[in-house]
């Protein structure tokens, strides 16, 4: 058999290739020779992940809220990847940063319009059954969200609004023992933290403050100062990271908040969440105020943020 040019060209780059690197191109060849044909099922671990399903009760429905939360992290994860690589890019344009918050609008925005799922989707009584074997686990307790709103914006913006100003020139420490999220895993009657907001300091709190203080300038909200200071034009980035900050702050809250009311909302005093959280409070983008980037926003939008979408959805309920 004649060998074509082109295998001929590429047999001579991979020689040089291994060559480099002082290995010997015959044995890889050999190995090449012996591996197996790649599979769909093995490239994905399909079994592996079909296996990761281990429900504590007997309920149907519980696969259901198990699987989806599964998908939602790995949607975090894709998040963390476009983040990362903002973070750490060399050279970053304009351009570049629109493409990648482009891409993590679709993947909340996904999250976003699946989450009927967790709405409509499960029995109600199955899930007020089930749920008390999940005791003190919550959603509430998701570090890679948490990672996703660090790499978004300035710390200071995740900190209570009430402890902003008192705190803008604090150290990372300091600030984290006002962010915004403790005050919705903490009693209200008692000003304790619950056992789930204890778990989740006890797992995250240190890779938290190492994230904030790796990213002070290399966050979104300090990576698009730089660009405007160079000139470049961020029109459309802006817009990105508008619709970045609809997503995350509105958006998504309010998805939990119609599951919370479907579920947990019951005459004459409302069932609480398994970790304890007061949802009433934590859930509603109007009573929490999270921005990631109020100046990109005028000042009436400032003061209602939320409302509106708060009423659209409230009034779909």
């Amino acid at each position: 058999m004649s060998i074509s040019p082109e295998i001929e060209q590429r047999l001579t780059l991979l020689q040089e290739k291994y060559n480099a690197m002082g290995q010997d191109m015959t044995s890889y060849l050999d190995g090449l020779l012996h591996a197996d044909f790649l599979t769909y099922w093995d490239y994905i671990h399909l079994d592996t992940l079909l296996s990761l399903q281990s429900p504590k009760t007997q309920f149907p429905d519980e696969e259901i809220f198990i699987m989806y939360h599964q998908i939602t992290e790995l949607y975090f994860k894709l998040v963390l990847h476009e983040c990362k690589q903002l973070s750490g890019a060399e050279n970053l344009t304009a351009q570049f940063f629109t493409a990648r918050l482009k891409r993590i609008n679709r993947y909340f925005e996904a999250l976003t319009n699946s989450f009927e799922i967790m709405v409509d989707g499960m029995d109600k009584e199955q899930f007020l059954q089930f749920r008390m074997s999940l005791l003190p686990a919550s959603g509430f307790q998701s570090g890679q969200y948490r990672m996703i709103e660090i790499y978004a914006t300035d710390f200071i913006n995740l900190i209570a609004p009430d402890h902003r100003e008192a705190l803008r020139s604090a150290p990372v420490e300091e600030q984290f023992e006002q962010i915004y999220w403790k005050y919705g895993a903490t009693e209200l009657s008692t000003g304790k933290k619950t056992l789930t907001l204890k778990q989740f300091e006890h797992k995250y709190a240190k890779t938290f403050i190492e994230l904030a203080k790796n990213v002070v300038d290399t966050n979104f909200n300090a990576l698009l100062q730089q660009l405007k200071y160079k000139g470049e034009s961020t029109n459309a980035l802006e817009d990105e990271l508008r619709q970045l900050d609809v997503n995350v702050n509105v958006n998504w809250p309010l998805c939990h908040y119609k599951s919370a009311v479907r579920y947990l909302n019951r005459d004459p005093e409302d069932i609480k969440a398994t970790g304890g959280t007061n949802w009433q409070k934590y859930l509603p983008p109007r009573f929490q105020r999270r921005i990631f980037y109020p100046s990109l926003w005028n000042v009436d939008q400032l003061e209602n943020w939320g409302r509106a979408w708060v009423e659209k959805v409230v009034s779909e309920l």
